[in-house]
């Protein structure tokens, strides 16, 4: 009958802790990249709003110069 020897651990148990490593690496990697794409899409939405927001500003302007070509249009045939 033989005995475990205490001052070696076994193959199976070195595996067993190398692979808990690696467990918590990648634990701690999907825990990053959840943060990282919690945060883009944080940043995404942000960036759609002023994107829409900019799009209407540049509407606004393009009709208010429009208008003022019209008018000065205008006056140029009365004149």
């Amino acid at each position: 009958m033989s005995t475990p020897d205490h001052d070696q651990p076994d193959p199976v148990r070195q595996e067993l802790a190398a692979l808990g490593q690696q467990l918590d690496l990648l634990l701690e990697k999907v825990r990053r990249l959840t943060e990282e794409n919690r945060s883009l899409r944080h940043s995404q939405e942000q960036l759609s709003g002023e994107r829409a927001s900019l799009l209407e500003r540049n509407e606004q302007a393009r009709s208010r110069v429009e208008a003022m070509i019209q008018r000065l249009k205008s006056l140029e045939s009365n004149g």
